[in-house]
């Protein structure tokens, strides 16, 4: 994992943040998840890996997004998928 932020991390200029504490998919199939991650490209909100679906994860390889925000409250950091590059904001 790199310390330096990738060129997607550095493009995000205002982080999105999540409408509801709620992962879309899993809300669509009753599932359940462990923490949220907001995707900086459209703004939708899905459950991390550790979570069974994978939801943000499987977004990312659908849409091509490469960064997400942590949606957790109280953690301040970014993802980028293709480069596994994190930044603090």
């Amino acid at each position: 994992m790199s310390e330096e932020p990738c060129e997607h991390l550095r493009t995000i200029e205002r982080v999105k943040r999540p409408t509801a504490q709620e992962c879309a998919e899993c809300m669509k199939t009753g599932d359940h998840w462990v923490h949220l991650r907001t995707c900086q490209e459209c703004g939708v909100t899905h459950c991390c890996d550790s979570s069974p679906n994978q939801h943000a994860t499987k977004h990312h390889h659908a849409s091509g997004h490469p960064v997400v925000a942590s949606a957790e409250p109280g953690e301040r950091w970014l993802w980028c998928y293709p480069h596994e590059s994190v930044a603090r904001y």
